[in-house]
């Protein structure tokens, strides 16, 4: 439980005592009206269920170079997809280091090892075996076929894998859609993001098989805690728009895992604070930071003064990241929807036990 928005995406769960009723004996549960008035009174301010311990590893970063945490996380999320669920579990690692791509390799080596021990096991034929018993025909229908998953496998642990800027990616996007090569449901813009089609044209082009790391994602688009491109690489004229992060998208599923450098310096942490509130993408290093209006949701709270006091009394270059384990779970499974690798899934619209 956390009472800060780490994403500042507003997608979050609120935290709330119910209590019996005070008087009458009756032993009546509040009613949900009485609930929602009472629900900030336990902890004395909004509280929420975690989207991320980032924020958190970054204090224990200051003492410890690298720090990790594996654990469940909380999204609300209104997405009925294969891939999404509103719980799920996730390892988050923080890292004291100047380059992305020391981060970008760290992720690479870890899953590259933990696929290769597995395929130095018999998991992949049990699995193989399992999944001649179990499946439907529906089933079969969204899940990868049995010869395909040992491809699937090998392509994480052969060879390196490709690294693409946004601004790469979204330039093979706009010329396959320009030149009609590719008839895109969402319009490829700048600062829209990647959508999945675009994300499965981008693994499938320039991965052809491989993860991919796409890296450099324009600065409106992304959390107010990622370090600017230009301060990672000196490149200020052409990279003043992005900040330093990844997304990791694997075939067909995409992305598996995110992350980026963070922002060390307290003066540009507070522009970039004091930039979102305010609805621009930058912000003026050194202005003063309004208090009543840090990075929220209409819900969420803004207790983040702990936060800006790991750097206000001194910290180091250092980034993270954040990998789906149930997601990655899905895809070397073969499975079509996370649902299936989850005991008990909660989605959107969904909570049966």
């Amino acid at each position: 439980m956390t009472s800060s928005d780490c994403e500042g995406a507003g997608e979050v769960f609120s935290v709330g005592a119910r209590t019996k009723a005070p008087s009458g004996g009756s032993g009546q549960a509040l009613e949900d009206s009485q609930l929602r008035s009472e629900k900030d009174v336990f902890f004395r301010r909004p509280t929420f269920l975690t989207v991320s311990a980032q924020l958190h590893l970054e204090a224990y970063m200051q003492e410890h170079p690298k720090v990790w945490t594996f654990a469940p996380t909380f999204r609300a999320e209104r997405s009925d997809t294969p891939r999404h669920v509103s719980e799920f579990w996730m390892l988050e690692a923080e890292m004291r280091t100047h380059t992305l791509e020391e981060i970008t390799a760290l992720v690479e080596d870890m899953i590259g090892a933990l696929v290769r021990g597995l395929d130095k096991s018999s998991f992949i034929e049990e699995l193989i075996i399992a999944r001649r018993s179990w499946e439907t025909p529906k089933a079969s229908e969204s899940a990868v076929e049995r010869e395909s998953l040992k491809a699937r496998w090998d392509n994480l642990t052969e060879g390196s894998w490709p690294r693409v800027t946004y601004a790469h990616a979204m330039e093979l996007i706009q010329k396959s859609a320009k030149f009609g090569a590719s008839d895109f449901l969402h319009k490829p813009e700048w600062e829209s993001g990647l959508q999945l089609e675009h994300e499965r044209f981008i693994t499938a082009t320039v991965g052809q098989g491989k993860p991919v790391f796409v890296t450099d994602y324009p600065q409106a688009i992304k959390p107010f805690y990622m370090l600017p491109s230009a301060a990672a690489t000196s490149q200020d004229a052409t990279r003043s728009t992005t900040v330093a992060c990844f997304d990791l998208l694997l075939p067909e599923l995409c992305e598996v895992a995110g992350g980026s450098l963070r922002e060390h310096r307290l003066q540009h942490l507070t522009a970039s604070m004091q930039s979102r509130s305010s609805g621009h993408a930058t912000g003026a290093p050194g202005a003063e930071l309004d208090r009543e209006n840090l990075p929220q949701s209409p819900e969420a709270g803004n207790n983040l003064d702990w936060y800006m006091d790991l750097r206000r009394f001194g910290s180091v270059p250092h980034g993270g990241f954040g990998f789906g384990f149930d997601r990655f779970l899905c895809y070397l499974t073969g499975l079509g929807n996370i649902k299936d690798v989850i005991p008990w899934p909660r989605s959107y619209g969904r909570c049966d036990s």
